[in-house]
């Protein structure tokens, strides 16, 4: 069953390990998987196209290593490399591509509930010289919540990865269109931009906020939109026709953010890069707030 944290504002869905969501991508602690705000749904689903919704994201789904992900550079073919929050996976091609199904040997889960506040703890087997301990605190704010992360190197090797919030958002199950308002603390340059995929160019860059020109059939996508500079990890995502917003700040600064959607959902991306050294953690946190537009 899953765990709900409710107050008088916000209610939290949150899954357990290898509760409903059994695959190889999405971290496997705590994953959000429902957020609404006065009893109005913020969170939405990767695909609406019928299939079962247990193999894809939805909610505030993390991942840790979608490109790079713990020991699988050194790792051969047929062998195992870890995936922080899921476990052992096996690797069977010389990239990894993060979409794909793998063999997964699952790590150690434990689970702390209180009342306005649930913990879970992820403890990684020993392979090719890498090891974690990792935790995750979710907590129930008046207006929000939080994730509080928690990263032990138990290893002989330096952990390198990233990890983000694919933040999957439908306010009030509104489609993406001009209801919405996307913004960002920093100067936005879609000349600096990576990949820009914009089939319908209904998607209006401004100077720090993304406009919808109209309701959008098409997924779109924009990689690097804070150009490479290291800038204040924070988006806001507001609905008119809801009245209703949502934020996210990480606090610890970011210079990689990255940008999906299609006609139902909308996914704001901030990246983290983690870089901890054999004996030592790293923490940080992601707090959510929702609040009403005047």
């Amino acid at each position: 069953m899953a765990h709900i944290l409710r107050n008088s504002n916000v209610e939290i869905r949150i899954d357990f390990p290898q509760e409903i969501y059994k695959h190889a991508r999405f971290d496997w602690t705590g994953m959000v998987s429902e957020v609404k705000y006065l009893n109005k749904p913020v969170s939405g689903f990767e695909k609406l196209d019928g299939r079962d919704d247990s193999l894809f994201g939805k909610g505030f789904y993390n991942e840790f290593g979608i490109v790079n992900p713990l020991g699988f550079e050194e790792a051969k073919i047929g062998d195992w490399f870890h995936k922080i929050g899921i476990g052992l996976l096996r690797k069977e091609e010389s990239q990894y591509y993060f979409h794909k199904e793998h063999e997964i040997k699952p790590a150690q889960f434990s689970v702390i509930k209180e009342t306005d506040k649930i913990i879970f703890k992820c403890k990684s087997p020993e392979y090719n010289d890498f090891s974690y301990l990792f935790e995750k605190e979710i907590i129930l704010r008046e207006s929000g919540f939080e994730v509080k992360y928690h990263l032990e190197n138990t290893g002989q090797q330096k952990i390198n990865t990233s990890e983000y919030n694919h933040n999957f958002l439908a306010i009030d199950k509104d489609l993406i269109g001009s209801d919405y308002i996307l913004k960002f603390p920093f100067q936005l340059n879609p000349k600096l931009f990576g990949e820009t995929v914009n089939p319908e160019q209904l998607i209006e860059i401004g100077k720090k906020e993304i406009r919808f020109l109209g309701n959008l059939n098409e997924e779109f996508f924009f990689s690097n939109l804070s150009g490479g500079s290291t800038v204040e990890a924070k988006w806001e995502l507001e609905n008119i026709r809801s009245k209703i917003g949502i934020s996210e700040t990480v606090n610890s600064p970011t210079n990689s953010i990255n940008l999906w959607g299609r006609n139902h959902v909308i996914s704001p991306e901030l990246f983290i890069d983690i870089e901890v050294n054999p004996g030592s953690s790293k923490t940080w946190t992601r707090a959510y707030h929702l609040y009403e537009l005047e």
